[in-house]
């Protein structure tokens, strides 16, 4: 790392998603940076889906901690305790801090190095092209972005949603959810709403018995539906009184931890009223990076950064060309918002954002 003439202030920033690793990054040479996650690298998590039918796409997405904090200390472990001065890791070290930023997202068990997420992807790919019909449960984001996603790279697919909730996409308008699924259905993708899947049991040969009854055959299935916020291991620690009856960190206009002065939390983990979507969590990283630096410059109170919710946007991307958008005064779908998104998935932009180049675009993505 790099030293100063001066001490610099120590800052610990645990989980290394989108958030996590952009703050770390953005103050890394303001401060003494410590970064801990439970994985080597970082991921742009809403390209995921791409790397699933083009697992080459991964070579862009999936991120060293290393390639963009340059000038930080890496712990690849998990947070276990958190006292008034220190954080405490699963693998015995003990990190003081004078500012800790917690941006712990969501639990999802991935494998702990690059190339082994790497290699994950292409055995989901592999699955997908030796399979003839494929099962989606879930119709949130991930699950209609999957089945977009192989209902274009592979037409030839039987490819059935099935969604327990009475539409697509519930946290977004009924509008938007509606031409998702007029999309869905005009390619050939069944869609099958109030309904569940028990996926522990379904027979050797591929048979599946939703809640009503129906039978669907598919040679293999995709579970897209919510996993737990990463904030149940916070119940021991100092902030303990700090978590809503959701397990979300309740946190002032200025993304610190109500009651305390240096904590400051970012990303879905927080309670602010807002949907839980990247570009978010990515703001709130960027405020809190700000205040960070204005409370290492010994600047008043008065100056930190407010941030202010964001308002109802949301891009769904329905495979490489084409995706429903939903902004605060009008609904649209097709190949405009696709180039907004579809196209590259902002990979580029957010590559950037770390310092990093472009990487090597695919060719697939051009809208005609």
């Amino acid at each position: 790392m790099e030293n100063s003439g001066e001490s610099r202030k120590r800052m610990v920033v645990i989980g290394g998603g989108l958030a996590g690793s952009l703050v770390a990054k953005t103050l890394q040479y303001s401060a003494d940076v410590t970064l801990i996650d439970p994985k080597e690298y970082f991921e742009i998590t809403w390209a995921n889906l791409r790397t699933m039918v083009e697992p080459s796409f991964g070579e862009r997405t999936v991120i060293n901690h290393r390639d963009y904090l340059i000038n930080g200390r890496i712990i690849t472990s998990t947070a276990t305790n958190i006292t008034e001065n220190e954080v405490v890791t699963a693998d015995g070290h003990f990190i003081p801090y004078d500012y800790l930023v917690i941006a712990t997202g969501h639990v999802e068990h991935v494998p702990k190095t690059r190339i082994e997420r790497l290699n994950h992807y292409q055995k989901e790919n592999q699955k997908i092209k030796s399979a003839k019909s494929i099962l989606i449960v879930g119709g949130g984001p991930s699950g209609v972005e999957l089945a977009g996603e192989i209902a274009v790279d592979y037409p030839d697919k039987k490819v059935t949603l099935v969604h327990k909730g009475s539409r697509l996409l519930e946290f977004i308008g009924p509008k938007a959810a509606d031409k998702a699924l007029n999309w869905l259905r005009s390619h050939r993708v069944e869609v099958k709403l109030g309904q569940s899947v028990d996926l522990n049991n379904f027979s050797d040969e591929g048979t599946y018995v939703t809640s009503a009854g129906e039978t669907i055959q598919a040679d293999c299935h995709f579970l897209c539906i919510g996993i737990p916020l990463g904030s149940s291991w916070l119940r021991e620690t100092v902030l303990k009184d700090n978590l809503d009856n959701r397990g979300r960190l309740m946190v002032d206009e200025n993304l610190r931890v109500k009651g305390h002065k240096n904590i400051f939390t970012i990303g879905d983990i927080t309670d602010i009223p807002e949907a839980k979507q990247g570009y978010l969590a990515q703001k709130h990283a960027l405020v809190t990076a700000k205040n960070i630096k204005l409370l290492m410059d010994a600047q008043k109170e008065s100056k930190l950064a407010t941030y202010h919710p964001g308002s109802a946007i949301a891009i769904v991307s329905l495979g490489r060309k084409e995706a429903v958008a939903q902004f605060p005064f009008v609904t649209i779908s097709g190949c405009i918002p696709g180039m907004i998104k579809s196209k590259d998935l902002f990979v580029t932009k957010t590559r950037k954002d770390r310092g990093l180049d472009a990487g090597n675009a695919s060719s697939k993505n051009k809208c005609n």
